[in-house]
C-alpha cells in the first residue's frame, strides 16, 4: 500500500526542466516563423511581379 502512494507522490511531481528541450523548442519556434516569413514575402513578390 505503501508504494502505491509513493508511486502516486512521484507521478505527481513537477518534472525536471530540461533545458536543451527548451532551447531546441525556441529553435524550432523562431526557425518556423522564419521560414513563414520568407514564404510570405516571395509570395508578395510573386503577386507584385505578375500584377505589374
Amino acid at each position: 500500500m505503501e508504494a502505491m502512494f509513493d508511486d502516486l507522490a512521484a507521478a505527481l511531481r513537477e518534472p525536471r526542466i530540461d533545458v536543451s528541450a527548451t532551447v531546441r523548442a525556441y529553435a524550432l519556434d523562431l526557425a518556423g516563423k522564419l521560414f513563414l516569413g520568407i514564404a510570405i514575402g516571395v509570395g508578395i513578390g510573386i503577386g507584385l511581379a505578375i500584377a505589374g
